[in-house]
């Protein structure tokens, strides 16, 4: 049984959309974007309310709740160090929440499904900028690899219950995100908080030097999660098929440029150096868009624009961000 007769388009605002993680990074900005476009009847549960990796509590979840569609956005994520510290943890917690939530999802019929995962699925030494098809043609970055297999696990997933089940669920793949509701922790972070962090500390105590990672070499792509929300929503009524779906702005920087950028917009002026003995990554990581384009989206939000507004909500909720 397959799902290709299965047409995408407009859903319905009073159907039940079940977004899993919808107290995080994308979750919360999926959740915006839903309730912005109408929908009346969203359903959400944090953690200590829903514990994913309870495979009993989340089929209960489902069989009382009974969602139409759901947004896969729940996962334990992290930077370089965490990955890099605790890759047993990365590849369990995440295998068990997607497993957990796709089985339940399967045994109650929810119609579409979009597991969310991250660019890291792809070859650490992929072509670039980095198409659909490079998925499982080489080598993973090792600081991440961990989580990286839990994702395509999840990629696998999805296409195996559009096989076995004809479900038109599908799976997209963003790049680098940032934004409202980000992890700022100094042990926890992506490159781009922690230096948004990193940078607004030395401005505010007057502080001369800033220390980074690696060599400020490598070159990453930002996408601002309200346009990653805004691409979800987008494909949920737009697209199908068992493919990933790659989402980025099909644009890079290095990460001394974005320092430089940050340094500047919080007003720190002092010196920059780069801590080359530690690990630099994949020394590039861009995104083939063109997929997502022909289905009619492309990002809106520039990043100066995005990165200001983000130092901005950061400034704002600096009391009670995730630590």
């Amino acid at each position: 049984m397959t799902s290709t007769n299965f047409t995408p388009g407009r859903i319905d605002r009073d159907d039940r959309i079940y977004v899993a993680g919808h107290g995080g990074l994308v979750g919360s900005a999926v959740w915006r974007k839903l309730d912005a476009e109408g929908f009346t009847d969203l359903v959400g549960r944090r953690s200590a309310e829903l514990d994913l990796k309870d495979r009993d509590a989340v089929f209960a979840f489902f069989a009382e709740e009974k969602p139409k569609h759901v947004v896969l956005a729940a996962a334990k994520v992290g930077g370089i160090m965490a990955n890099n510290t605790y890759p047993h943890d990365f590849l369990s917690e995440n295998l068990q929440i997607q497993v957990n939530v796709m089985d339940a999802a399967v045994e109650h019929g929810v119609e579409r499904l979009v597991f969310l995962g991250s660019s890291c699925i792809y070859p650490k030494l992929a072509e670039q900028p980095i198409h659909e098809d490079a998925l499982l043609t080489g080598h993973l970055e090792p600081t991440n690899d961990a989580y990286a297999i839990a994702k395509i696990a999840g990629i696998l997933q999805v296409q195996a219950v559009r096989r076995q089940h004809g479900l038109p669920w599908i799976s997209a793949m963003p790049t680098n995100l940032y934004g409202p509701g980000d992890n700022f922790s100094p042990q926890g972070s992506h490159v781009l908080p922690a230096l948004i962090r990193r940078y607004d500390e030395a401005a505010r105590s007057g502080a001369q030097q800033v220390e980074n990672w690696g060599t400020g070499t490598p070159r990453r792509e930002f996408l601002h999660v309200d346009d990653m929300a805004a691409a979800v929503f987008h494909l949920l009524e737009n697209y199908d098929g068992p493919d990933q779906v790659n989402v980025g702005t099909g644009s890079d920087v290095t990460i001394r440029e974005i320092a430089e950028t940050i340094a500047q917009i919080v007003g720190f002026d002092g010196v920059t150096v780069w801590d080359t003995t530690k690990p630099d990554g994949t020394p590039q990581k861009l995104l083939d868009v063109s997929k997502l384009s022909d289905a009619g989206w492309t990002a809106q939000i520039g990043l100066e624009d995005g990165l200001r507004s983000t130092v901005e909500w950061y400034r704002e909720h600096a009391g009670s961000v995730r630590q």
